[in-house]
């Protein structure tokens, strides 16, 4: 990969990356033609597939992550995808088995809320593992989803801090005609749950509709919207925050312009979403 990657940019040919964990969905199909748009047709198109462990904790769902090699590259072919990338663990961390990999890369500011609290290993890995695919495929342009926003900010400041020659591109979040984004992890969720799933969307729209005309307590917003999602029986909330969406900071006051995001179980499947209030 990044002997042919060294290649291409010799001769003066973009790259357009898309990482992904494979199992694709129609959102990330969206990344790849933007990615396509960004290169041009005389470009290179490259989408990794790779599930990569060190972003799962020991309790999450790694081996049950769902997979399907064969449709997946059914699918990038289709777009004219150029370049599939699917490295094993033995490639992506060597020696890791053996105790010899002891390398990583840490953000220290915009991880440690959300989903760094929830998930407190997460974010090592996938910055590790973004760094790493960005050495091997050496790209001009990556593009990330909004829909995974804290990532995609981490992303974005790491690349800044460690001086990487790559031009992050946030896609928007692509949703189900019912609101509920797409996500890998939807498959999980059984005919009771995938209803009331679409709590997290309505939760978004109802946020949205609070400050329209006025700002608010961020406080009593989150007070209004826990009680909100009980109207979703099997909905259990992981977190609900307010923020800045330069600095990931949390606010006191909610209004327009404010960035939220949230996480629900149901079951043990967790979802989050964002929004742009």
């Amino acid at each position: 990969m990044q002997s042919r990657a060294h290649t291409w940019k010799r001769a003066g040919i973009k790259i357009g990356f898309v990482p992904t964990m494979g199992f694709l969905h129609a959102g990330h199909l969206s990344l790849v033609k933007e990615a396509r748009k960004c290169v041009g047709k005389k470009g290179i198109v490259v989408v990794s597939i790779y599930v990569n462990p060190t972003q799962f904790a020991p309790t999450e769902d790694l081996a049950k992550y769902p997979r399907d090699l064969q449709r997946d590259l059914q699918l990038l072919r289709e777009l004219g995808v150029d370049i599939v990338f699917t490295p094993g663990d033995a490639e992506m961390y060597p020696g890791k088995a053996q105790n010899r990999y002891s390398t990583y890369v840490v953000e220290e500011t915009l991880s440690r809320s959300m989903e760094g609290v929830s998930r407190p290993t997460h974010f090592r890995g996938v910055t590790t593992v973004v760094a790493k695919l960005f050495n091997l495929v050496q790209p001009d342009v990556a593009v990330f989803g909004q829909k995974d926003f804290q990532q995609a900010a981490v992303i974005k400041r790491m690349v800044a801090d460690m001086n990487f020659p790559v031009r992050i591109i946030v896609a928007p979040t692509l949703r189900e005609r019912d609101g509920l984004a797409m996500s890998s992890r939807n498959k999980y969720l059984d005919t009771d749950q995938r209803p009331q799933a679409t709590i997290l969307f309505h939760a978004l729209q109802a946020a949205r509709a609070a400050v329209k005309t006025k700002s608010v307590s961020a406080t009593r917003l989150k007070v209004d919207l826990k009680e909100f999602l009980t109207a979703a029986p099997l909905a259990r909330l992981d977190y609900v925050e307010f923020f800045d969406p330069e600095t990931l900071e949390p606010v006191t006051q909610v209004k327009r312009g404010t960035q939220m995001a949230l996480a629900v179980y149901f079951g043990k499947t967790r979802l989050i979403d964002n929004v742009t209030l």
